[in-house]
Order: structure tokens, then sequence, then C-alpha cells
């Protein structure tokens, strides 16, 4: 018997009381659900293909910039709606065809700093609509990236966000401590190396300011974090720190709890199988999966088209005769589909290192 049968999930988007108990159930089994970033329907597919094929729960989330790209380039986005728009066909999207890979997939938004606050809002305007009508939220989570921020604001308002949240049941992921490296527009790269690892103290300071009005949140606590991928050795990671927080926290509590916080991993395109493995010892239930994904999506479409170079030089004639036609070479269906394949790759390994795989 697997996570669906014990949690009594169904197939497609849960919400709610369901997100609370997968990562619950995680936490207690020690694993973590990737979270990847979908810019199309293509890259959806792939990973609802990967979740189906190794029986794995899932998580797609939207970046600002990635939402936008879903919507259409050429749509203005001063005011944030394309970001919005985007983000709202998005979900629409995993949600309808979410069910028919017989997985539950958790629909999540990725970073929301200060200057992106009004996408959030948006977001959770089409939450709020889509609530009143249905009964549950458009997404199942979000996220409000205040790392830049000085704490006292950052926690601030991270509180408004998870009030409004909370009647709908939303999960709201907040970060602090700063994730190195730059990643789809925010650019930490020059950031001091201290600003990298977060202390006990403030993990304490958010959990006793958030806990009472939702235990409906998880805290990306930096701890050498680095989006990107860069060569080995040059990043430091120290998840044992993630071990420490927990028993800050859980010494103030006083209740029993051993690892009480909901940790998120981000920045983790590049780290070792062991440095993810030990993070998600201390409570990580989510690991986000970018720049590695891009790639693995390219991969397939470079080396379709090199191996395929002569077929795609004109629409008609290749090495078989001048007059032989080239469509089912060119059709988007056969190209696009082999980025699909190389993602849904790396992503099942992504589900074996995390142990995700075969939980369902």
């Amino acid at each position: 018997m697997g996570l669906m049968d014990k949690l009594n999930l169904k197939p497609g988007v849960v919400y709610g009381q369901d997100v609370l108990k997968v990562f619950q159930y995680a936490k207690e089994h020690q694993f973590a659900l990737p979270a990847v970033n979908v810019t199309s329907s293509s890259t959806v597919v792939a990973v609802l293909e990967a979740a189906k094929e190794t029986r794995s729960p899932v998580i797609c989330q939207v970046s600002n910039g990635g939402a936008a790209f879903f919507a259409g380039k050429s749509v203005p986005n001063s005011n944030q709606e394309a970001s919005v728009t985007g983000a709202v066909a998005a979900a629409h999207f995993v949600r309808s065809i979410a069910p028919v890979y017989g997985v539950p997939v958790i629909m999540h938004s990725d970073h929301c700093a200060k200057k992106l606050l009004p996408w959030l809002d948006g977001m959770m305007d089409a939450d709020e609509a889509f609530f009143k009508e249905h009964g549950t939220p458009l997404f199942s989570s979000h996220m409000i990236d205040l790392s830049e921020e000085e704490l006292k604001y950052n926690i601030e308002t991270t509180s408004k966000y998870l009030k409004r949240s909370q009647p709908m049941g939303l999960w709201l992921e907040m970060e602090v401590g700063l994730t190195g490296g730059e990643e789809d527009g925010v650019n930490n790269e020059d950031v001091d190396n201290n600003s990298l690892y977060t202390q006990p103290e403030d993990i304490l300071a958010i959990y006793e300011a958030l806990s009472p009005i939702s235990n409906f949140f998880s805290i990306a606590a930096g701890f050498g974090n680095v989006h990107g991928v860069y060569k080995p050795g040059n990043v430091r990671l120290h998840p044992e720190l993630l071990n420490k927080h927990q028993a800050h926290v859980a010494k103030k509590l006083g209740d029993g709890q051993e690892k009480p916080v909901f940790f998120v991993f981000h920045g983790g395109s590049g780290s070792s199988k062991a440095e993810f493995q030990e993070a998600i010892s201390y409570g990580v239930i989510k690991v986000n999966l970018d720049t590695d994904l891009q790639w693995a999506y390219l991969v397939g479409h470079r080396d379709y088209i090199m191996n395929n170079i002569d077929y795609l030089r004109t629409q008609v004639g290749n090495p078989e005769g001048p007059g032989k036609p080239n469509k089912k070479k060119y059709d988007p269906r056969v190209w696009v589909r082999e980025g699909e394949k190389t993602m849904k790759t790396r992503i099942i390994e992504a589900f074996e290192d995390f142990k995700t795989a075969g939980q369902l």
C-alpha cells in the first residue's frame, strides 16, 4: 500500500489538507518531491510522464518568467499581466490533464520577490475566485521570496499572505537566507557568502510568527545553495545546518516533535546524491530543479537535429533522393517529443535520488 491509498488521494492536483498530508508523509518516510519548473504544455507532459512511470508524487511549478512565456512572449508584462495570465493558464492545464496520468500533483508558483508581489496578488485573486466557485483554490501552493529584505519585513509580509491563504487551504513557501547564483532574473551572484547561510534564530522567529496563523507553510533556508550549475567544488553546501535548525525549534517547542519544520532545497542543480539525501533526512520535503532540466530538454532537440540535419535543410530533398519529402522529420510532434523524452529521463533520475520513486 502506497501514499495514495494510505492518504486516500485521488490522481490529479491536490489541495489543502491533502498537500499537508503529502508533505507530512514525505518527511516521515524521508523522501522529497521534485519541483520542476514548467514553461509549456510540452514540459508539463515530460514531468507527468516521469511521475507516472516511477509511481511518484510530483510538483509542477511556474516561475514569473516561465509563466509569462506560457502566455506568450508578445503579451505585455509591465503590470505582470502576462505572468498572471500564463500562471493561471498553466494551472488550468495541469489541473485538466494531471488526472489521466494517475498521480497526485502539487501545482505551485516559484520565487516571488518584493517587486513581483503584484504577480502573487493576481494569482491569489484567481485562487479566491476559483475557491468561491469550486471550494478549492486554483493552485495548491505559492512561494513568497523576501529573502533580500530585512527579516522583520520578510516575516510581517509573509504573515499577511499566509493570513490571506489560510481560508482557502493554500500552502505558502517562504525563503530566508539568500540562494546564490542567478535564475530567471533573480541575481545573487555577488552576495557575501555569509548571506547564504540562515541562522537557527531566524528559523525559530519565522516558525513562531507563522504557526499561530496556519501550519500550511514551508521554509527555504539557505545552507550554501546556489542557482545554476557550477564546476564541482565551487559550491559548498552545509545541509547539516538544517538539522541544527530543527533541533533549535524542537527544543523551544518542547512537544516531542523532532523535525517540526518543513524545509525546501533550492539551487539543487549539480548537487550530489549524498547532499540531497542528507538534506532530506533533516526534513526537506521539496527540491527545486530547473537548470539541469533546461539542459536535458535541449539535449533531445539538439541531438535530433544534429542526427537528422540532412533531412532538415529543405522541405523536399534528402540523401534518399531529390524528390523525397521531409515532413515526417520536421513535424514538431517529432522533434519536440525528443526533448520531452530526454527531460523525462533526467526527472526520473531525480525521483530515484530523492527516494520519491515507487512511493505511490
